[in-house]
C-alpha cells in the first residue's frame, strides 16, 4: 500500500517541488495551503490523485481539522514535510509586535500544532519520516530577518530533540536548510540585488527547488531509517555550518 506524505505549503515554490516528487514516486500526496486557491487548482489538474487542502497552520484547531480530513480521504499519514513559512522583514528597531508574531506562529508554532496530532500515530505503527524546511538565515541569521531567523533556527533545535524521542520508535526527524532557490519570491528580488546574492554563492547559481524535493525524498525513504536529528544544507557553499 502506498504511504501517504503531507505537505504543508506543497502547492507553490519549493513545497510544489516536493509535493511533485512525491506524487511521481507514487505516493498518496496530501498538499497543503493557506490561501492561493488558482494554485492549488493548478496542481490538482497537474497531478491526477493529488488532493489539497486548505487551512492556516499557524492555527492549531485548523489543523487538527485539516489532519483529520486527510487522514479520513488517504489513510495514516506516515511522512509530514514542513514546509510552509512567510516572511514579514524589517530591521528590528523598526519590527512590531504583529511581525513578530506571525513569523512565529507560522514559521515555528505550526511544527508543534501539525507534528502533535501526527505523532502519536506514527510512533504505534512503528514508523514515519518528519522533515522540516528550514533556511540558510536558520544557521547563520540575517539582517532584517530576526523574527524568521528566530523561528528557522528554533526548527532546527526542534528537529534534534524531538529525534532523540523518536528513534527507537521507527520514527525519523531531520532538517533542509535550503539557500537561495529559484522561487517565485527570489525571482522577484530587483536585479542587482539578486545579482549580489549571486555572487556569494561559490556554484554561483541559485538552486533549483527539485534539488530540495530530491533531499526530502532520501530522507523520507526507508534507506534513510538511521539519519535522524540532521541538519542538511542545501546552498551551494554559500555557508557551511560547523
Amino acid at each position: 500500500m502506498a504511504r501517504v506524505a503531507l505537505i504543508t505549503g506543497g502547492t507553490r515554490g519549493i513545497g510544489l517541488a516536493i509535493t511533485e516528487a512525491f506524487h511521481k514516486a507514487g505516493y498518496k500526496v496530501a498538499a497543503n495551503y493557506a490561501g492561493n486557491d488558482k494554485a492549488a487548482k493548478a496542481a490538482e489538474a497537474e497531478m491526477p490523485g493529488l488532493k489539497c487542502y486548505k487551512w492556516d497552520v499557524g492555527d492549531y484547531e485548523a489543523c487538527q481539522a485539516g489532519i483529520r480530513k486527510v487522514e479520513a480521504d488517504l489513510g495514516p499519514v506516515d511522512i509530514l514535510v514542513n514546509n510552509a513559512g512567510i516572511t514579514r522583514d524589517g530591521f528590528f528597531h523598526k519590527m512590531n509586535v504583529d511581525q513578530w508574531r506571525e513569523v512565529i506562529r507560522v514559521d515555528l508554532d505550526s511544527l508543534f500544532y501539525m507534528t502533535r496530532p501526527l505523532v502519536d500515530g506514527m510512533r504505534t505503527r512503528g514508523f514515519g519520516r518528519i522533515v522540516n524546511i528550514s533556511s540558510i538565515n536558520g544557521q547563520k541569521g540575517q539582517a532584517g530577518q530576526v523574527n524568521y531567523s528566530a523561528a528557522k533556527a528554533g526548527m532546527i533545535g526542534f528537529t534534534k530533540a524531538l529525534a532523540q524521542e523518536g528513534a527507537n520508535k521507527g520514527v525519523t526527524v531531520n532538517c533542509i536548510c535550503p539557500g537561495y532557490i529559484d522561487t517565485e519570491m527570489v525571482a522577484a528580488m530587483p536585479e542587482a540585488a539578486l545579482a549580489k546574492v549571486v555572487a556569494t554563492i561559490p556554484a554561483g547559481r541559485l538552486g533549483h527547488a527539485p534539488e530540495i524535493a530530491r533531499a526530502v525524498m532520501f530522507l523520507a525513504s526507508d534507506d534513510a531509517g538511521f539519519i535522524t536529528g540532521t541538519t542538511l544544507t542545501v546552498n551551494g557553499a554559500q555557508y557551511i555550518a560547523g
